[in-house]
Protein backbone atom coordinates (compact mmCIF):
# COMPACT_ATOMS: atom_id res chain seq x y z
CA UNK A 1 0.00 0.00 0.00
CA UNK A 2 1.68 3.31 -1.15
CA UNK A 3 1.08 5.85 1.86
CA UNK A 4 -1.08 8.62 0.96
CA UNK A 5 -0.81 12.34 2.07
CA UNK A 6 -3.95 13.29 4.92
CA UNK A 7 -5.37 16.94 3.54
CA UNK A 8 -7.77 17.17 7.19
CA UNK A 9 -5.39 20.24 7.71
CA UNK A 10 -5.59 21.69 4.00
CA UNK A 11 -9.43 21.50 4.42
CA UNK A 12 -9.39 22.92 8.16
CA UNK A 13 -7.09 25.55 7.49
CA UNK A 14 -8.48 26.96 4.51
CA UNK A 15 -12.20 26.99 6.22
CA UNK A 16 -9.91 29.43 8.69
CA UNK A 17 -8.31 31.07 5.74
CA UNK A 18 -4.43 30.31 7.37
CA UNK A 19 -1.76 32.97 4.81
CA UNK A 20 0.17 30.60 3.15
CA UNK A 21 -1.43 27.60 2.69
CA UNK A 22 -1.82 27.80 -0.76
CA UNK A 23 1.42 27.14 -1.96
CA UNK A 24 1.94 24.08 0.89
CA UNK A 25 -1.04 22.67 -0.74
CA UNK A 26 1.00 20.91 -3.56
CA UNK A 27 0.46 17.61 -2.57
CA UNK A 28 -2.84 18.27 -4.56
CA UNK A 29 -1.87 20.14 -7.21
CA UNK A 30 1.59 18.12 -8.06
CA UNK A 31 1.62 16.68 -12.23
CA UNK A 32 1.89 13.08 -12.17
CA UNK A 33 4.82 13.96 -14.28
CA UNK A 34 6.72 15.59 -11.99
CA UNK A 35 9.38 14.56 -9.29
CA UNK A 36 9.41 17.52 -6.93
CA UNK A 37 10.91 15.86 -4.04
CA UNK A 38 13.32 12.92 -2.70
CA UNK A 39 12.00 9.76 -3.47
CA UNK A 40 9.51 11.52 -6.17
CA UNK A 41 6.09 12.13 -6.19
CA UNK A 42 4.75 9.98 -3.51
CA UNK A 43 8.25 9.14 -1.31
CA UNK A 44 8.56 5.60 -2.67
CA UNK A 45 10.79 5.49 -5.26
CA UNK A 46 7.62 5.01 -7.60
CA UNK A 47 6.54 7.11 -10.94
CA UNK A 48 3.12 6.79 -12.72
CA UNK A 49 4.77 7.39 -15.79
CA UNK A 50 3.74 5.15 -19.03
CA UNK A 51 4.73 4.81 -22.92
CA UNK A 52 8.84 4.74 -21.81
CA UNK A 53 11.06 3.00 -24.06
CA UNK A 54 10.83 -0.88 -23.38
CA UNK A 55 14.81 -1.24 -23.53
CA UNK A 56 17.55 0.62 -25.22
CA UNK A 57 20.00 0.20 -27.43
CA UNK A 58 23.62 -0.67 -27.03
CA UNK A 59 24.36 3.25 -26.90
CA UNK A 60 21.86 3.59 -24.17
CA UNK A 61 18.70 6.19 -24.22
CA UNK A 62 18.92 9.60 -26.30
CA UNK A 63 20.76 12.25 -24.73
CA UNK A 64 18.61 15.57 -24.60
CA UNK A 65 21.49 17.61 -22.75
CA UNK A 66 24.15 16.92 -20.33
CA UNK A 67 26.41 19.92 -18.25
CA UNK A 68 29.32 19.98 -15.72
CA UNK A 69 28.17 20.99 -12.19
CA UNK A 70 29.75 21.24 -8.68
CA UNK A 71 30.00 18.35 -6.08
CA UNK A 72 27.21 16.57 -4.25
CA UNK A 73 25.34 14.05 -3.24
CA UNK A 74 21.85 15.31 -4.09
CA UNK A 75 20.01 14.66 -6.40
CA UNK A 76 17.57 16.87 -8.35
CA UNK A 77 14.28 17.53 -8.48
CA UNK A 78 11.76 18.51 -11.01
CA UNK A 79 8.60 20.50 -11.28
CA UNK A 80 6.78 22.47 -13.84
CA UNK A 81 9.25 21.61 -16.33
CA UNK A 82 12.19 23.21 -13.73
CA UNK A 83 14.76 20.93 -12.53
CA UNK A 84 16.36 22.52 -9.26
CA UNK A 85 20.22 20.99 -8.24
CA UNK A 86 21.73 21.83 -5.11
CA UNK A 87 25.49 22.07 -5.44
CA UNK A 88 28.50 23.41 -4.68
CA UNK A 89 31.65 25.38 -6.31
CA UNK A 90 34.69 26.14 -4.53
CA UNK A 91 33.36 27.34 -0.88
CA UNK A 92 29.78 28.28 -2.22
CA UNK A 93 26.79 26.23 -2.56
CA UNK A 94 24.19 26.98 -5.19
CA UNK A 95 20.41 26.39 -5.75
CA UNK A 96 20.59 26.08 -9.55
CA UNK A 97 17.27 26.29 -11.13
CA UNK A 98 17.24 25.00 -14.74
CA UNK A 99 15.08 24.47 -17.58
CA UNK A 100 14.32 20.53 -17.87
CA UNK A 101 14.33 20.74 -21.56
CA UNK A 102 17.48 21.98 -22.33
CA UNK A 103 19.87 22.64 -19.15
CA UNK A 104 19.80 26.26 -19.54
CA UNK A 105 19.67 28.05 -16.25
CA UNK A 106 16.90 30.56 -15.21
CA UNK A 107 18.33 31.48 -11.69
CA UNK A 108 20.73 30.47 -9.45
CA UNK A 109 21.35 31.41 -5.88
CA UNK A 110 24.66 31.25 -3.83
CA UNK A 111 25.55 31.25 -0.35
CA UNK A 112 28.95 30.56 1.43
CA UNK A 113 29.74 26.92 2.62
CA UNK A 114 32.65 25.98 4.97
CA UNK A 115 32.04 22.43 5.43
CA UNK A 116 34.83 19.98 5.21
CA UNK A 117 33.54 16.64 5.20
CA UNK A 118 35.93 14.91 7.80
CA UNK A 119 36.41 11.58 6.37
CA UNK A 120 37.81 12.53 2.78
CA UNK A 121 34.05 12.72 1.23
CA UNK A 122 33.05 15.52 -0.77
CA UNK A 123 31.94 18.59 0.69
CA UNK A 124 28.88 19.61 -1.42
CA UNK A 125 25.41 19.04 -0.26
CA UNK A 126 23.47 15.66 0.14
CA UNK A 127 19.86 16.97 0.36
CA UNK A 128 17.57 17.09 -2.05
CA UNK A 129 15.31 19.92 -2.86
CA UNK A 130 11.45 20.16 -2.03
CA UNK A 131 9.18 21.60 -4.45
CA UNK A 132 6.14 23.37 -4.26
CA UNK A 133 4.50 25.05 -6.75
CA UNK A 134 5.93 28.40 -5.72
CA UNK A 135 8.56 27.37 -3.12
CA UNK A 136 11.72 25.55 -2.79
CA UNK A 137 12.89 24.30 0.03
CA UNK A 138 17.16 23.16 0.64
CA UNK A 139 19.01 21.98 3.12
CA UNK A 140 23.03 22.37 2.78
CA UNK A 141 25.39 20.34 4.05
CA UNK A 142 26.30 22.71 7.63
CA UNK A 143 22.80 22.94 8.44
CA UNK A 144 21.53 25.93 6.54
CA UNK A 145 18.08 25.98 5.63
CA UNK A 146 16.76 27.87 2.98
CA UNK A 147 12.96 28.62 1.41
CA UNK A 148 13.39 30.43 -2.15
CA UNK A 149 10.72 31.78 -4.24
CA UNK A 150 10.77 29.16 -7.18
CA UNK A 151 9.90 31.61 -9.93
CA UNK A 152 12.95 33.60 -9.33
CA UNK A 153 15.04 32.03 -6.82
CA UNK A 154 14.80 34.92 -4.28
CA UNK A 155 15.22 34.46 -0.38
CA UNK A 156 11.51 33.78 1.26
CA UNK A 157 13.57 32.90 5.02
CA UNK A 158 16.25 31.09 6.40
CA UNK A 159 17.28 29.63 9.49
CA UNK A 160 21.01 28.17 10.52
CA UNK A 161 20.06 25.06 12.28
CA UNK A 162 23.25 24.35 13.95
CA UNK A 163 22.96 27.48 15.36
CA UNK A 164 19.06 27.76 16.25
CA UNK A 165 19.58 24.13 17.83
CA UNK A 166 22.39 22.56 19.98
CA UNK A 167 23.25 20.57 16.69
CA UNK A 168 26.30 18.43 17.47
CA UNK A 169 28.75 18.01 14.56
CA UNK A 170 27.88 14.90 11.87
CA UNK A 171 30.01 12.48 10.74
CA UNK A 172 29.12 13.05 6.89
CA UNK A 173 27.55 16.64 6.93
CA UNK A 174 23.58 16.60 6.52
CA UNK A 175 21.98 14.77 5.31
CA UNK A 176 17.97 14.05 6.05
CA UNK A 177 15.42 15.77 3.18
CA UNK A 178 12.72 17.83 4.82
CA UNK A 179 9.52 16.73 4.33
CA UNK A 180 6.31 18.40 4.39
CA UNK A 181 3.42 16.81 5.70
CA UNK A 182 0.30 18.36 7.66
CA UNK A 183 1.05 21.86 6.87
CA UNK A 184 4.35 21.69 8.24
CA UNK A 185 7.67 21.46 7.06
CA UNK A 186 9.57 18.41 9.09
CA UNK A 187 13.39 18.38 9.65
CA UNK A 188 15.50 16.82 11.04
CA UNK A 189 17.79 19.42 12.70
CA UNK A 190 19.46 16.75 15.39
CA UNK A 191 19.42 19.10 18.28
CA UNK A 192 20.00 18.66 21.65
CA UNK A 193 18.47 17.87 24.35
CA UNK A 194 15.07 17.35 22.81
CA UNK A 195 14.74 18.51 19.05
CA UNK A 196 15.90 16.05 16.90
CA UNK A 197 12.91 16.41 14.69
CA UNK A 198 11.49 19.42 14.34
CA UNK A 199 8.30 20.87 13.10
CA UNK A 200 8.23 24.50 11.53
CA UNK A 201 5.73 27.01 9.89
CA UNK A 202 6.60 26.44 5.71
CA UNK A 203 5.69 30.06 5.04
CA UNK A 204 8.05 31.48 8.03
CA UNK A 205 10.25 29.05 8.59
CA UNK A 206 9.07 29.58 12.72
CA UNK A 207 9.60 26.44 14.82
CA UNK A 208 5.87 24.72 15.58
CA UNK A 209 7.33 22.02 17.50
CA UNK A 210 10.24 19.88 18.60
CA UNK A 211 10.90 16.27 19.53
CA UNK A 212 13.40 13.49 20.15
CA UNK A 213 15.70 13.31 22.14
CA UNK A 214 17.14 12.77 25.50
CA UNK A 215 13.71 12.24 27.01
CA UNK A 216 13.21 9.66 24.02
CA UNK A 217 16.21 7.69 24.23
CA UNK A 218 17.45 7.62 27.72
CA UNK A 219 17.45 4.36 29.83
CA UNK A 220 16.47 2.68 26.61
CA UNK A 221 18.07 -1.23 26.15
CA UNK A 222 20.39 -1.20 23.23
CA UNK A 223 19.02 -3.70 20.76
CA UNK A 224 21.44 -5.64 19.47
CA UNK A 225 24.43 -4.72 21.67
CA UNK A 226 26.59 -6.43 24.06
CA UNK A 227 25.99 -4.34 26.43
CA UNK A 228 23.29 -5.07 28.94
CA UNK A 229 22.85 -1.67 31.20
CA UNK A 230 20.40 1.08 29.44
CA UNK A 231 21.53 3.30 27.61
CA UNK A 232 22.81 6.35 29.38
CA UNK A 233 22.46 9.82 27.66
CA UNK A 234 25.52 12.13 27.87
CA UNK A 235 24.47 14.92 26.18
CA UNK A 236 26.75 15.23 22.97
CA UNK A 237 24.51 12.34 20.77
CA UNK A 238 24.41 12.78 17.18
CA UNK A 239 20.67 12.73 17.26
CA UNK A 240 19.99 13.42 13.11
CA UNK A 241 20.66 10.66 10.66
CA UNK A 242 20.74 10.25 6.91
CA UNK A 243 17.81 9.04 6.32
CA UNK A 244 14.60 11.28 5.21
CA UNK A 245 11.07 11.43 7.55
CA UNK A 246 8.05 9.77 5.67
CA UNK A 247 4.83 9.99 6.39
CA UNK A 248 1.72 6.98 6.37
CA UNK A 249 -1.66 6.65 7.61
CA UNK A 250 -2.06 3.03 9.64
CA UNK A 251 -5.24 1.92 11.32
CA UNK A 252 -6.69 5.20 10.47
CA UNK A 253 -3.90 7.55 12.21
CA UNK A 254 -0.87 9.29 10.76
CA UNK A 255 2.57 8.98 11.42
CA UNK A 256 5.26 10.52 10.99
CA UNK A 257 8.40 7.62 10.69
CA UNK A 258 11.97 9.17 11.48
CA UNK A 259 14.94 6.43 11.62
CA UNK A 260 16.91 9.20 13.57
CA UNK A 261 20.37 8.20 14.76
CA UNK A 262 19.46 6.11 17.68
CA UNK A 263 16.73 4.52 16.19
CA UNK A 264 12.97 4.73 14.80
CA UNK A 265 10.23 6.71 16.09
CA UNK A 266 6.73 7.46 15.52
CA UNK A 267 5.38 11.05 15.78
CA UNK A 268 2.38 12.58 15.77
CA UNK A 269 2.64 15.32 13.18
CA UNK A 270 0.34 17.62 14.43
CA UNK A 271 2.14 18.06 18.19
CA UNK A 272 5.28 16.07 17.42
CA UNK A 273 4.15 13.60 20.50
CA UNK A 274 6.09 10.15 20.30
CA UNK A 275 4.22 7.29 19.78
CA UNK A 276 6.72 4.55 19.81
CA UNK A 277 10.18 3.78 19.24
CA UNK A 278 12.33 1.10 18.45
CA UNK A 279 16.06 1.33 19.02
CA UNK A 280 18.30 0.48 15.78
CA UNK A 281 22.05 1.35 16.17
CA UNK A 282 25.09 0.16 15.42
CA UNK A 283 27.29 -0.49 18.34
CA UNK A 284 30.43 0.74 16.38
CA UNK A 285 30.03 4.55 16.61
CA UNK A 286 31.06 5.42 13.06
CA UNK A 287 28.03 4.28 11.93
CA UNK A 288 24.89 5.76 9.90
CA UNK A 289 21.44 5.05 9.32
CA UNK A 290 20.61 6.49 5.35
CA UNK A 291 17.84 4.79 4.12
CA UNK A 292 13.76 5.42 4.45
CA UNK A 293 11.39 3.32 6.23
CA UNK A 294 9.30 1.48 3.59
CA UNK A 295 5.53 1.43 4.87
CA UNK A 296 2.84 -0.97 3.83
CA UNK A 297 -0.11 -1.60 5.50
CA UNK A 298 0.91 -1.61 8.91
CA UNK A 299 4.17 -2.93 8.39
CA UNK A 300 6.98 -0.73 9.04
CA UNK A 301 10.87 -1.75 6.89
CA UNK A 302 14.38 -0.60 8.30
CA UNK A 303 17.71 -1.41 7.08
CA UNK A 304 21.26 -0.33 7.84
CA UNK A 305 24.85 -1.25 6.24
CA UNK A 306 27.28 -1.01 9.23
CA UNK A 307 28.72 -4.32 11.01
CA UNK A 308 25.73 -6.85 11.03
CA UNK A 309 22.74 -4.15 12.11
CA UNK A 310 20.94 -5.78 9.17
CA UNK A 311 17.23 -5.14 9.42
CA UNK A 312 13.77 -5.15 10.88
CA UNK A 313 9.75 -5.34 10.01
CA UNK A 314 7.88 -4.13 12.76
CA UNK A 315 3.99 -4.29 12.58
CA UNK A 316 2.01 -1.47 14.24
CA UNK A 317 -0.91 -2.40 16.17
CA UNK A 318 -4.06 -0.77 15.70
CA UNK A 319 -3.23 1.35 19.27
CA UNK A 320 -0.49 3.26 16.92
CA UNK A 321 1.48 3.18 19.99
CA UNK A 322 3.47 0.19 20.34
CA UNK A 323 4.54 -2.50 17.59
CA UNK A 324 5.31 -6.16 17.70
CA UNK A 325 8.48 -7.63 15.69
CA UNK A 326 7.27 -9.20 12.58
CA UNK A 327 11.06 -10.19 11.78
CA UNK A 328 14.61 -9.23 12.17
CA UNK A 329 17.81 -10.35 10.28
CA UNK A 330 20.17 -11.06 11.68
CA UNK A 331 18.31 -11.90 14.99
CA UNK A 332 21.38 -12.14 16.98
CA UNK A 333 24.28 -10.25 15.27
CA UNK A 334 26.66 -11.68 17.57
CA UNK A 335 26.18 -15.20 17.36
CA UNK A 336 28.43 -16.98 15.67
CA UNK A 337 27.78 -19.87 13.06
CA UNK A 338 29.01 -23.26 14.85
CA UNK A 339 29.86 -24.75 11.53
CA UNK A 340 31.69 -21.90 9.69
CA UNK A 341 33.07 -19.89 13.00
CA UNK A 342 31.29 -16.43 10.93
CA UNK A 343 29.08 -13.99 11.76
CA UNK A 344 25.23 -14.58 10.29
CA UNK A 345 24.21 -12.28 7.25
CA UNK A 346 21.35 -10.22 6.97
CA UNK A 347 19.32 -10.95 4.44
CA UNK A 348 19.24 -6.87 3.86
CA UNK A 349 21.86 -4.50 4.93
CA UNK A 350 21.00 -1.23 3.11
CA UNK A 351 23.73 1.82 2.81
CA UNK A 352 22.31 4.79 1.17
CA UNK A 353 19.82 3.34 -0.87
CA UNK A 354 16.11 2.49 -0.62
CA UNK A 355 14.02 0.10 -1.85
CA UNK A 356 11.40 -0.52 -3.62
CA UNK A 357 8.16 -1.76 -3.02
CA UNK A 358 6.27 -4.07 -5.35
CA UNK A 359 3.46 -6.87 -4.82
CA UNK A 360 4.82 -7.19 -1.58
CA UNK A 361 8.59 -8.10 -2.47
CA UNK A 362 11.09 -5.49 -1.92
CA UNK A 363 14.02 -4.50 -4.50
CA UNK A 364 17.27 -3.14 -3.32
CA UNK A 365 20.80 -2.95 -3.09
CA UNK A 366 22.57 -4.59 -0.63
CA UNK A 367 26.07 -4.44 1.30
CA UNK A 368 28.24 -2.16 3.38
CA UNK A 369 30.75 -1.87 0.48
CA UNK A 370 31.12 -2.13 -2.97
CA UNK A 371 33.06 -5.05 -2.55
CA UNK A 372 30.25 -6.63 -0.75
CA UNK A 373 26.92 -5.31 -2.96
CA UNK A 374 24.26 -7.13 -3.93
CA UNK A 375 20.75 -6.91 -5.89
CA UNK A 376 18.14 -8.55 -3.83
CA UNK A 377 14.46 -9.35 -3.90
CA UNK A 378 13.12 -9.83 -0.16
CA UNK A 379 9.84 -10.68 1.15
CA UNK A 380 8.35 -7.90 3.26
CA UNK A 381 5.88 -9.26 5.48
CA UNK A 382 8.60 -12.57 5.91
CA UNK A 383 12.08 -11.65 5.34
CA UNK A 384 12.41 -14.28 3.02
CA UNK A 385 15.63 -14.05 0.66
CA UNK A 386 13.84 -14.95 -2.83
CA UNK A 387 17.38 -13.85 -5.00
CA UNK A 388 20.53 -12.33 -5.06
CA UNK A 389 22.45 -11.43 -7.68
CA UNK A 390 26.03 -10.36 -6.93
CA UNK A 391 27.13 -6.83 -8.05
CA UNK A 392 30.79 -7.11 -6.27
CA UNK A 393 33.64 -4.95 -7.93
CA UNK A 394 37.07 -3.65 -5.97
CA UNK A 395 36.38 -1.11 -3.72
CA UNK A 396 37.09 2.65 -4.47
CA UNK A 397 38.26 1.34 -8.30
CA UNK A 398 37.98 3.88 -10.90
CA UNK A 399 37.25 1.77 -13.51
CA UNK A 400 34.10 0.83 -14.69
CA UNK A 401 33.19 -2.77 -13.93
CA UNK A 402 30.04 -4.94 -15.80
CA UNK A 403 28.33 -4.47 -12.41
CA UNK A 404 26.30 -1.89 -10.11
CA UNK A 405 27.80 -2.28 -6.88
CA UNK A 406 25.44 -0.88 -4.39
CA UNK A 407 22.98 1.06 -7.02
CA UNK A 408 19.57 2.42 -6.74
CA UNK A 409 16.42 1.86 -8.48
CA UNK A 410 12.91 3.70 -9.13
CA UNK A 411 10.04 1.69 -10.71
CA UNK A 412 8.08 3.16 -13.21
CA UNK A 413 5.89 1.87 -16.41
CA UNK A 414 6.30 -1.40 -14.84
CA UNK A 415 10.12 -1.69 -14.88
CA UNK A 416 12.82 -1.37 -12.42
CA UNK A 417 15.24 1.21 -13.56
CA UNK A 418 18.60 1.07 -12.19
CA UNK A 419 21.94 3.31 -11.61
CA UNK A 420 24.71 1.70 -10.49
CA UNK A 421 27.58 3.88 -8.08
CA UNK A 422 29.71 3.67 -11.43
CA UNK A 423 27.46 5.07 -14.02
CA UNK A 424 25.95 1.55 -15.17
CA UNK A 425 22.28 2.33 -16.05
CA UNK A 426 20.06 -0.73 -16.06
CA UNK A 427 16.70 -1.77 -17.23
CA UNK A 428 15.44 -4.66 -15.31
CA UNK A 429 11.60 -6.49 -15.20
CA UNK A 430 10.20 -7.20 -11.49
CA UNK A 431 10.54 -10.46 -10.74
CA UNK A 432 10.05 -12.45 -7.63
CA UNK A 433 11.67 -15.42 -8.65
CA UNK A 434 14.96 -14.41 -10.21
CA UNK A 435 16.84 -11.01 -11.42
CA UNK A 436 15.80 -10.21 -14.85
CA UNK A 437 17.98 -7.40 -16.76
CA UNK A 438 16.59 -6.35 -19.87
CA UNK A 439 19.24 -4.23 -21.04
CA UNK A 440 22.42 -2.41 -19.77
CA UNK A 441 24.95 0.52 -20.52
CA UNK A 442 27.50 2.55 -19.13
CA UNK A 443 26.76 6.44 -19.04
CA UNK A 444 29.87 7.49 -20.65
CA UNK A 445 30.19 10.61 -18.49
CA UNK A 446 29.21 9.12 -14.96
CA UNK A 447 32.41 8.11 -13.13
CA UNK A 448 32.56 6.76 -9.66
CA UNK A 449 30.50 7.95 -7.06
CA UNK A 450 27.34 7.94 -8.21
CA UNK A 451 25.43 8.15 -4.91
CA UNK A 452 22.16 10.02 -5.93
CA UNK A 453 19.54 7.89 -7.06
CA UNK A 454 17.77 8.48 -10.74
CA UNK A 455 15.05 11.06 -11.24
CA UNK A 456 11.78 10.46 -13.78
CA UNK A 457 9.93 13.23 -14.77
CA UNK A 458 8.24 14.02 -18.06
CA UNK A 459 9.65 10.69 -19.81
CA UNK A 460 13.22 12.62 -19.18
CA UNK A 461 15.40 10.63 -16.57
CA UNK A 462 18.00 13.13 -14.73
CA UNK A 463 21.33 11.23 -13.52
CA UNK A 464 24.12 12.52 -11.74
CA UNK A 465 27.69 11.73 -10.50
CA UNK A 466 29.80 13.84 -7.96
CA UNK A 467 30.49 16.52 -11.07
CA UNK A 468 28.24 15.54 -14.05
CA UNK A 469 24.43 15.74 -14.88
CA UNK A 470 22.79 14.45 -17.60
CA UNK A 471 19.04 14.67 -19.05
CA UNK A 472 17.93 11.50 -20.86
CA UNK A 473 14.74 11.08 -23.17
CA UNK A 474 13.31 8.18 -22.26
CA UNK A 475 10.04 8.42 -24.16
CA UNK A 476 8.94 5.27 -26.11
Amino acid sequence: MIPRPSFSWLRDALKRGIPGVAFVSWVLFTHAADWPRFLGPRGDNTSAETNLLERWSTNGPPIAWEKSIGSGYSAPSVRGGLVVLHHRLGDEEIVEAMDAATGKTKWQRKNPSHFTDPFGYNNGPRCTPLLTSNRCYTFGAEGKLLCFDLTNGEIVWQRATAKDWNVPEAFFGVGSTPLLEDGKLIVMVGGQPDAGVVALDPATGKTIWESVGKKTWNGVAPIGWRATKPYAWTGSEMLASYSSPVAATIHGQRHLFCLTRQGLVSLNPTNGDVNFKRWFQCPVNESVNAMSPVVSDDLVFISAAYYRVGSVALRVKPDGKSFDEAWRSPQDPFARDPATGGYPSPVLELHFNTPVLLDGFLYAFSGRNEPDASFRCVELKTGKLMWTRDESWPAHSTRQPQAYGRGSAILADGKLIVLGEGGRLGLFRPNQKQAEEICAWQVPALKYPCWAGPVLADKKLFLRSEDHLVCMDLAK
